[in-house]
């Protein structure tokens, strides 16, 4: 009986899953001929399949009262799942939005897609999820206009550093250091991170674009900082 139901909710994330696929075909084609008003319509269909509300009402939404919707009465094999679809519609919500001038609402999404996505990698292997899946750094582009809140800049740089991209999680750790300069607890952020990376190999570094004199040079830098 147990096999049976395992069969039955593998079978309905599938579905889920494939029925998405083809809605997000929809969009995409939608968008490539700039039908942005009957993209919008889709994209708000999904968001009412997903969760049961519309578009500009989960841009308004917390995340933590997004997943509590997304969540409510599912298996726990499909939340993970729903989760990933959730932030994929987010992408395709910032992107109607944004070309509908409506800027504040493409942000919001576009934040709520890239921060779901992270925790959601900080989970799970990143090679583990399906193509449909948008990249961090789509979301990452979507947001470059202005400055990213210090919450997102620590995700993406505990992302980028569980990543191996080390001079990216460098560049997080800048961004957030020029924003608040002088925040002590910033700087012991920072030099825990250098002195973490000191245990990977010459190899690794330079695969990570942040080769150790770079790095001991950072390390040396906020040190600096803390003494003065």
């Amino acid at each position: 009986m147990a096999r049976d139901k395992n069969v039955i909710r593998r079978d309905y994330i599938l579905r889920m899953i494939e029925e998405f696929v083809q809605a997000l075909a929809r969009i995409n084609a939608l968008k490539k001929d700039r039908l942005w008003q009957e993209a919008a319509g889709v994209v708000d269909e999904e968001f009412q399949r997903l969760i049961g509300t519309g578009a500009q009402e989960v841009a308004r939404l917390s995340e933590t009262e997004l997943l509590a919707t997304l969540i409510r009465g599912e298996p726990t094999q499909a939340v993970r799942e729903k989760t990933l679809i959730l932030t994929a519609l987010l992408r395709e919500a910032g992107d109607v939005a944004a070309t509908q001038e409506r800027t504040e609402e493409s942000r919001s999404c576009y934040l709520k897609g890239l921060h779901l996505l992270l925790e959601t990698m900080a989970r799970d292997e990143v090679s583990a999820f399906p193509d449909f899946v948008p990249r961090v750094e789509v979301f990452a582009t979507a947001l470059s206009d202005s400055p990213l809140p210090r919450e997102t800049e620590a995700l993406l740089m505990h992302h980028y550093e569980r990543s191996r991209e080390f001079a990216k999680a460098e560049d997080a750790l800048f961004a957030m250091l020029e924003a608040e300069p002088g925040n002590a607890g910033l700087v012991e952020f920072g030099v825990a991170f250098y002195e973490r990376l000191r245990g990977q190999s010459d190899a690794a570094l330079e695969a990570g674009n942040l080769p150790r004199s770079e790095l001991e040079a950072g390390l040396a830098e906020l040190r600096k900082q803390l003494a003065e």
